[in-house]
């Protein structure tokens, strides 16, 4: 039985009255607020606002880039100092020559990219696994205890002692490994992989492709964007890290730089030992503090615009599901 009601009704050229008078159109449901097109008033409020965000931001930099290049005689006067009057690299010169802050240099570029890589390595396999509930036995409690972790802490002393028991203290490794897996990276690459296909590892299986072979030739390719970001994490709570120098290196000469720019910027210690040179006269401690900050916070900006263009994808990708 054809169904009456959805045919159209013929137009009636009857004269309206109060009966038969036609209902008004519906007008289509409005816009939410934030799916409105913004005026003129609300798009010149974000660019004030945007423009405020970045003077806050960029200024401090520049101001400490503009110390650091500045002469002595400059930093004599007072007032906001922007651009050098007369560009100098002695305070430069000075830290690089020294010794102290090169060797720091060093260490904290080798604690980062081994410490990175070996994170990674970690994370990669137990994420991995972590998404074989049911091959691999006893994962989905090691998956809780992982998201344990991330709401209870051990503390300091525990964390001191476990080094000191295990031989690390005094040694590089007490940086990278108390610290090689975080919970929440971890939790990150595991949701990335269990979003790839199941039946795509299938027909590997199927043509005999080996559970390394699909880590390294299906798994790992396709998600790139959440690895280099989770990588960059690692990479910059590596370099950012001093607390952990603090309380497990004991010689200075293994210092990180971040533990440098510590010891001679925010607590004011002699600038004195960044000086190749006892008898030569040092630049002002204004300046070299400056540099040591530019020195210490110069790689990881060079390293975040080529990692930035994953970032938006590979968060998604990490977090789609829970």
């Amino acid at each position: 039985m054809a169904d009456t009601t959805t045919r159209p009704r013929p137009h009636s050229t009857a004269a309206p009255t109060p009966g038969n008078r036609p209902r008004p159109t519906r007008r289509p449901s409005a816009r939410p607020v934030w799916a409105e097109r913004p005026s003129r008033v609300g798009t010149a409020a974000k660019g004030f606002v945007l423009a405020v965000i970045c003077l806050a931001v960029l200024y401090p930099m520049v101001y400490i880039l503009a110390v650091s290049l500045s002469a002595q005689n400059d930093l004599a006067g007072d007032g906001l100092l922007l651009w050098p009057e007369h560009w100098s690299l002695q305070s430069y010169r000075t830290i690089l020559e020294g010794g102290l802050v090169t060797r720091a240099l060093v260490v904290s570029i080798l604690v980062t990219v081994v410490g990175t890589a070996l994170s990674m390595a970690l994370t990669v396999l137990t994420a991995y696994s972590l998404t074989r509930t049911r091959e691999v036995p006893g994962s989905r409690f090691v998956l809780w205890l992982v998201l344990g972790t991330m709401l209870f802490s051990a503390g300091i002393i525990p964390n001191f002692l476990m080094v000191k028991q295990t031989g690390l203290l005094n040694s590089y490794w007490a940086l990278i490994i108390p610290g090689a897996i975080n919970a929440f990276n971890l939790v990150v690459v595991r949701n990335a992989f269990m979003e790839l296909p199941a039946e795509l590892l299938d027909s590997a299986r199927i043509d005999g492709a080996g559970e390394w072979q699909i880590l390294w030739r299906i798994v790992l390719p396709l998600s790139k964007a959440v690895l280099a970001v989770v990588s960059l994490f690692y990479a910059v709570a590596l370099w950012s890290d001093f607390f952990s120098a603090m309380i497990y290196l004991n010689d200075t000469t293994k210092w990180p730089i971040q533990l440098v720019l510590r010891q001679y910027v925010l607590e004011g210690q002699s600038m004195t030992q960044l000086a190749p040179n006892p008898n030569r006269p040092l630049p002002q401690p204004q300046t070299l503090q400056m540099a040591v900050t530019v020195v210490a916070t110069l790689p990881i900006l060079i390293v975040y615009p080529f990692v930035q263009r994953f970032f938006t994808k590979g968060i998604l990708v990490g977090a789609i599901k829970g």
